[in-house]
C-alpha cells in the first residue's frame, strides 16, 4: 500500500494544476486510505481539502511546502538570500496544525524575499506536531549531495533529526525519470544507513494525469511569463509529475525495500487531525471595569 505525501493542487499558484475535487478522487480510485495536501509557500486549499476528502472517506493529510531561507528569514540582500531550498512539513495533530499556521504566516509576514521563506531559528521553536520530508531536488540535504557536500548533508539531516524528533523525519526519494535522481536516491539510501534516518517515496504530484503534462508546462509559461518554444525556461523534464497509482510508483523504485512505501502509510496512520465547523471560537476580551 501507499499514499501521496508531497501534492500541489491549484492552489500552488501557477504551478500546481490538480484540482483538489480531482486529487481526492484519484486517491479514493486508488483505495489509498489518506493524501496529503503540500502547496508551495501556503494553506489556501487546506479547508477545502480536508472537507473533500472527509466526504470520500479518505483521510486528509494538512501540509506545505515550505521555503527555507539560507540565512535567517530577515536578511534580503541580493546575490545572497534569492535562492532557498524546499522542505515538506505535515501536520500530525492540534499542536502541529497550529504551529504549521504559525510558521506559514511568518514566512509571509517575515520572511518575505520574493518568496515565503522560514528558517530554522522558527522551524526549530515551532517543531512540535509536525512530520518533516527532506522535499524535492530542491531541498537542503538533496541540493549539498548533488554538490558532493556529503559531510554537510550528513549534518543537515542529523539537524532536522534532533529538532523534529527521530520518528517525524524522513529522507524523501522521488523518481520522475530526471538526470540527477538515480544517483541521488542511491546517496540517500546511504545517508540513511549511517545515520538511521527512515526512507519515504513521493512522487512531487502537479498534475492528476501524464497526459497533463503539457497543460501543465503552460502554466508554468505564464507563471514566468515565457512562450513554451523557449528553450532556457523554467520546465519540469518530463511527463512523470503526476498522482501515479502504487504499481506505478512500485516500477519507479524496483531496486529499493518495500519499506519506502510502508514508511508513507506509517506516517499518515501517525495523523491525528480533525476539525470542528460546527464550534464558535472567540477570542477572550477583558471588559473594563466600569462595564462589569
Amino acid at each position: 500500500m501507499f499514499v501521496h505525501l508531497h501534492n500541489h493542487t491549484e492552489y500552488s499558484l501557477l504551478d500546481g494544476a490538480s484540482r483538489i475535487e480531482g486529487l481526492v478522487q484519484k486517491a479514493a480510485e486508488q483505495g489509498m486510505p489518506a493524501v496529503a495536501i503540500t502547496d508551495h509557500g501556503s494553506m489556501y486549499g487546506v479547508i477545502e481539502f480536508y472537507k473533500k476528502a472527509k466526504e470520500k472517506g479518505i483521510k486528509p493529510i494538512i501540509g506545505c511546502e515550505v521555503y527555507v531561507a539560507p540565512r535567517s528569514r530577515f536578511y534580503k540582500e541580493a546575490g545572497k538570500d534569492g535562492s532557498m531550498h524546499h522542505l515538506v512539513l505535515l501536520a500530525k495533530n492540534q499542536e502541529g496544525y497550529r504551529n504549521l499556521i504559525r510558521l506559514v504566516s511568518m514566512a509571509y509576514l517575515e520572511g518575505f524575499y520574493y518568496k515565503p521563506r522560514v528558517d530554522k531559528e522558527i522551524l526549530e521553536a515551532y517543531s512540535s506536531g509536525l512530520i518533516v520530508l527532506s522535499a524535492c531536488l530542491a531541498g537542503e540535504v538533496q541540493d549539498m549531495l548533488l554538490k558532493g557536500e556529503k559531510e554537510e548533508a550528513r549534518r543537515v539531516a542529523l539537524w532536522y533529526c534532533d529538532v523534529f524528533g527521530k520518528d517525524n523525519y524522513y529522507l524523501e526519494l522521488q523518481n520522475q525519470g530526471l538526470p540527477q535522481q538515480e544517483e541521488l536516491n542511491h546517496m540517500l539510501l546511504e545517508l540513511s544507513k549511517e545515520t538511521n534516518i527512515p526512507l519515504v517515496a513521493t512522487n512531487d504530484v502537479h498534475y492528476l494525469e501524464e497526459e497533463d503534462a503539457a497543460a501543465h508546462d503552460v502554466l508554468l509559461c505564464i507563471q514566468t511569463g515565457k512562450n513554451v518554444e523557449e528553450e532556457n525556461r523554467l520546465k519540469f523534464e518530463g511527463s512523470g509529475f503526476y498522482f501515479k497509482d502504487y504499481q506505478r510508483m512500485r516500477e519507479a523504485f524496483h531496486e529499493f525495500p518495500e519499506e519506502i512505501f510502508s514508511n508513507s502509510v506509517k506516517i499518515a496512520e501517525q495523523v491525528e487531525l480533525e476539525f470542528e465547523f460546527n464550534r464558535l471560537y472567540l477570542p477572550p476580551y477583558d471588559i473594563p471595569e466600569p462595564y462589569h
